[in-house]
């Protein structure tokens, strides 16, 4: 007899038994059909990958002259200090 006080609440099939206090007030819905669709069914990822090109090219073209800006003189940078470095260093030659 110790699952005795359980019994009662396994006679209701619409709701698990330990959500049995949660939705003891909520009305019953005699005939009402609610629809939703399933969280596997919503596709939440499918549109963002059909307009995935088209907003990685617009991304591209309008901040293109920010970072191409930024690495053409990063590079230069890099390029210039090393043409000065061997160029310093063939200056002490015998």
């Amino acid at each position: 007899m110790a699952l005795s006080r359980t019994r009662p609440l396994l006679a209701r099939y619409d709701v698990s038994p330990h959500l049995v206090k949660w939705w003891k007030s909520t009305a019953n819905m005699d005939g009402q059909i609610t629809r939703h669709l399933s969280p596997y069914e919503q596709q939440a990822v499918v549109p963002w990958l059909r307009s995935f090109p088209k907003r990685a090219f617009d991304k591209f073209s309008d901040t293109f002259m920010y970072w191409g800006g930024a690495g053409v003189i990063v590079f230069g940078t890099a390029a210039w200090s090393d043409a000065a470095d061997a160029a310093q260093d063939r200056e002490h030659r015998f």
